[in-house]
């Protein structure tokens, strides 16, 4: 119970469809990166940008941008969490991908695709609630639209942190920092939300607005609006265990059956 996990959050910009460029970025901003970190949270399409341009940056598992973070992960000894395009079976996904200190692998297929940019069109939705244990953490992997749909997200499967990754314009910026606390509030849940700051290359303007959130919806690490950041944070499965104890209200939700589409 009194095991804690150190994560830094990096906000940042993206250079639009160009993951050597953008790796060759984080390289420099990892490397000032704490030793005593113990998990790195990117945004979602860390190398490219949130593109539907599936064809031109499609990658593997075993392509340039995976064996990037496998090979960070396993050199700084800090597990790795971001989303990449991956080609699968003549399917893309939006894959979160979240690597270990020793290299192995584990993912999270994006469930809610976002209609209203065409990402539907091109990208295939994963059916698989994950948890991921780390360090004595059960961690629930969700991307950017995810934050929308509660149900997706309801803490019925034990987990003690909820990571979302974004792409999230600034147009929206309002509903992105609320649903982050409801998510954390409903949840009794730790949340990480870490979203990209710049332009991309349609246009779209995106704020950052990263952010940690403890159980009772408390923001206990912030991120400069429109600005690039690193913030690293030790969060506690002690205080997180007995406010849960002492409010208890994961004991009352509602059971429920999700069926998909």
């Amino acid at each position: 119970m009194d095991n804690n996990l150190n994560i830094a959050i990096i906000q940042t910009d993206i250079v639009w469809e160009s993951p050597l460029e953008n790796l060759t970025m984080l390289d420099e901003k990892i490397i000032g990166i704490d030793s005593s970190v113990d998990l790195i949270v990117l945004p979602e399409m860390f190398a490219t940008g949130f593109t539907i341009n599936a064809n031109k940056v499609k990658q593997t598992m075993d392509g340039e941008i995976v064996s990037w973070m496998k090979k960070t992960a396993i050199e700084i000894k800090v597990a790795i969490y971001g989303s990449v395009i991956i080609e699968e079976d003549s399917k893309f996904y939006n894959r979160a991908i979240f690597v270990f200190t020793d290299g192995q692998i584990e993912f999270y297929d994006k469930k809610h695709l976002f209609s209203l940019a065409g990402e539907d069109t091109v990208f295939s939705s994963g059916n698989i609630r994950k948890i991921i244990t780390y360090k004595g953490w059960r961690i629930m992997p969700l991307v950017c639209y995810d934050l929308r749909f509660p149900v997706w997200s309801r803490n019925d499967l034990d987990y003690d942190l909820l990571i979302y990754i974004a792409s999230w314009p600034e147009k929206r910026s309002h509903a992105w920092q609320s649903l982050l606390k409801a998510r954390a509030i409903e949840n009794m849940s730790y949340v990480v939300g870490v979203n990209r700051i710049g332009t991309d290359g349609n246009n779209y303007e995106y704020c950052g607005d990263s952010v940690i959130i403890n159980e009772l919806g408390d923001e206990i690490i912030t991120t400069p609006k429109y600005g690039s950041a690193i913030k690293t944070i030790e969060i506690k499965m002690k205080t997180l265990v007995e406010s849960r104890k002492h409010l208890a209200f994961l004991n009352d939700m509602d059971f429920f059956e999700i069926k998909n589409k």
